[in-house]
């Protein structure tokens, strides 16, 4: 593999704003903060047995490189806000922040309102299901958005990780079959539909940093279609200056049925299909699969919900009006 399928814009890109091994230190990111702040935003479902470890290990950044540490429940029925608040984390509930509307399911809902929830002026998405956790995710993505406006080049406005992701988590021979709707559905989507980020090396990946002034300027994608989203509408308004990606190691966490990954494709697909210009209707889509009882293979039918929440900042805007 030669790397040639790059269009020369994107390989460009790929030169210059991808950080395979992170060389800046804490230190330089809270001296190069300049008053701005920045909010730690774990999303969170049915998480207890994770949510906690990795609150602690994060804990110790609050007051210095990170100004506040927030774990947003997406109506969690097991013990993750308790143990999630003992780990020294600020629990906010999904349906206590814009209590007005009626709160969808899924990723994109809870990460579309944590931005009413938290004042920072970048914010760093970390999944709550780690395993393994290195706290040193937080200050790897942060470089490029306090760092890079050094370089003359525009600001960065997203900032992905990536990583190696094994497909199960207890063994270690397990290799890199993680990320499979990734290699089965986003990179060949997005290198049909939008070959500058043919790059990417995680579309999809839930560690990522942005800037507050990005995040609120577009919609959020409902349930699993935020990370595509947020990826195309970044290109869509900056083109690829405002975009970088860095090196995070490895990444382990729950790993999903083929039945479920069908299911997140669907809506994954849903998010995407309109910022690429190929139309669908909105609301609530389905998706056929097949489950075998005996013999027999039975078609089962799931609802995805494919919809956008507004930009956050016309939400403030007509609230305060």
């Amino acid at each position: 593999m030669t790397g040639l399928a790059l269009l020369p814009q994107t390989r460009r890109w790929f030169i210059e704003a991808t950080v395979q091994r992170v060389p800046w230190t804490t230190e330089q990111l809270i001296a190069a903060k300049h008053g701005r702040t920045i909010s730690v935003v774990l999303p969170a479902l049915n998480e207890q047995a994770t949510v906690g470890t990795l609150v602690s290990a994060l804990r110790p950044m609050v007051g210095g490189l990170v100004d506040e540490l927030v774990v947003m429940d997406s109506g969690s029925t097991d013990c993750t806000a308790e143990v999630a608040s003992r780990a020294g984390a600020r629990v906010v509930q999904r349906c206590d922040v814009l209590p007005e509307l009626p709160p969808w399911p899924g990723k994109g809902e809870v990460l579309w309102r944590s931005l009413a929830a938290t004042s920072g002026d970048v914010l760093v998405f970390i999944d709550s299901d780690l395993v393994d956790f290195d706290a040193g995710f937080v200050p790897a993505l942060l470089g490029p958005v306090l760092l890079w406006h050094r370089r003359r080049r525009p600001d960065v406005a997203l900032v992905k990780g990536f990583y190696r992701r094994p497909l199960r988590i207890e063994t270690d021979e397990t290799g890199t079959g993680g990320g499979r709707v990734t290699e089965l559905l986003a990179r060949p989507l997005l290198n049909a539909l939008r070959p500058e980020l043919a790059g990417v090396v995680q579309p999809l990946g839930g560690e990522y940093a942005a800037t507050r002034e990005f995040l609120e300027s577009v919609p959020f994608a409902a349930g699993y279609g935020v990370e595509i989203g947020l990826l195309l509408d970044v290109h869509t308004r900056y083109g690829l200056d405002g975009l970088a990606q860095v090196n995070l190691g490895v990444r382990k966490h729950r790993n999903r049925s083929l039945l479920e990954l069908g299911v997140m494709s669907r809506q994954i697909l849903g998010a995407a299909l309109p910022r690429c210009g190929i139309a669908e209707d909105g609301g609530s889509a389905g998706i056929t699969q097949f489950v075998q009882l005996g013999a027999r293979f039975m078609p089962t039918e799931s609802v995805v919900l494919v919809a956008d929440r507004p930009p956050m900042r016309d939400v403030l805007a007509a609230r305060s009006a």
